[in-house]
């Protein structure tokens, strides 16, 4: 039971957002910077922010060459360029919001290891292709092709299964911890309030705007927050509000191993379609993926692990990328991305008090700013 002053102060905003991850935390930064007097407030069903935002690798992706091939079998070759374009954007207005330093990013491109299988070494015949196509929106060459004994010194994989390494001059890195730090500092500073704790169970539109009711686990009530507008950027959750959309959960799994007394590579590394990724972390090693192992499995959004794929990693791991080498793993852990059809993101105003940004395809870090520009835009036009 709620107190007069909760019902005349505390329930009632311009705008509410559910999620706080990466696309939610920037719509209502993005909503404060155009409209500093709106009452904004973002909602986050667990104590942090639970999918894949403060889950990832910290990977500022454009796309690996088998990753764009891989898109142009079910996308346009239009569409692709615009998803390229637009993950270059997102990662543009993310460093300026934030500062480069601030998130510890680095833009030093990444390697796709090219393995010795027939259909990743056919990718390289399209190279040069690719690389025609996204010159105009990269603005020079994104991919180069090297034969991975010029590299194995610097790398030190084992070349019995890398035969080509592919460099990406347009992807980063930065610290996924950091971002969202800043990010969740960002609101704050500009007035969003952030609640946690707060799982919705379902939302009412009206005539005057939106219900959006919540569960209270203190009192075993519910709690009816009210707005004129709501923005839904729960990613691979939205399916338990809009279970028509074409949103597939996919989860991922991710290692980081105690500190490593000679690892020779820096930088950050795909293979496999993006399927696989590794990175550097000071003298630990960061690797994730395989959830191509068990699709079906993975598609999910409970958080366990798949035993299945963490042998994999750990074989790959131990056999591939650290020949040779001890290591002991240090933290496990699974995030939850969403997929559909294709890796376009879902934006849309769901219904005249509703506006969605879901769906991010695995690249929440790289078009999160951006698709949170828009959805603020979509969702102040809804006021106006």
């Amino acid at each position: 039971m709620l107190s007069f002053w909760e019902k005349q102060s505390l329930i009632n905003y311009d705008i509410i957002i559910i999620g706080s991850g990466i696309v939610g935390l920037s719509t209502a930064i993005s909503i404060k910077e155009k409209s500093p007097g709106k009452r904004v407030m973002v909602l986050e069903r667990a104590v942090l922010p639970t999918g894949a935002s403060t889950k990832n690798a910290g990977f500022a992706c454009i796309g690996s060459l088998t990753e764009i091939l891989d898109d142009l079998k079910v996308m346009s070759a239009e569409e692709v360029l615009q998803l390229v374009a637009l993950r270059l954007s997102g990662l543009r207005k993310l460093k300026a919001r934030l500062g480069e330093s601030n998130i510890e990013y680095a833009e030093n491109g990444s390697w796709e290891l090219i393995r010795n299988e027939q259909s990743e070494l056919a990718a390289l015949n399209s190279l040069d292709d690719i690389n025609e196509k996204l010159k105009p929106v990269v603005g020079g060459k994104a991919f180069e092709c090297y034969p991975y004994k010029a590299k194995k010194a610097e790398f030190g994989f084992n070349d019995r299964y890398v035969e080509y390494v592919v460099k990406n001059n347009y992807e980063g890195e930065l610290n996924t911890g950091k971002m969202m730090r800043c990010l969740i500092d960002l609101c704050l500073a500009k007035g969003v309030e952030i609640k946690t704790g707060c799982n919705v169970v379902k939302i009412d539109e009206n005539e005057t705007g939106v219900s959006i009711i919540v569960s209270n686990s203190f009192s075993e009530t519910e709690i009816v927050f009210r707005a004129t507008q709501a923005g839904i950027c729960t990613n691979a959750f939205t399916g338990s509000l809009y279970p028509d959309l074409d949103i597939q959960p996919g989860r991922g799994q991710v290692l980081v191993t105690k500190p490593i007394s000679n690892v020779t590579f820096k930088g950050i590394y795909h293979f496999n379609k993006g399927f696989y990724y590794f990175r550097r972390l000071g003298d630990r090693v960061l690797f994730g993926g395989g959830r191509n192992l068990d699709i079906e499995t993975e598609r999910t959004t409970d958080f366990s692990a798949n035993e299945k794929i963490r042998k994999d990693l750990l074989d790959k791991l131990a056999d591939m990328i650290l020949p040779g080498q001890a290591f002991d793993v240090e933290d496990w852990w699974t995030g939850i991305m969403a997929f559909g059809a294709t890796k376009k993101p879902i934006l849309k105003r769901q219904s005249k008090s509703i506006s969605l940004g879901v769906r991010m395809g695995g690249m929440g870090v790289a078009i999160g700013s951006e698709i949170g520009e828009q959805l603020a835009e979509m969702i102040l036009n809804g006021l106006r």
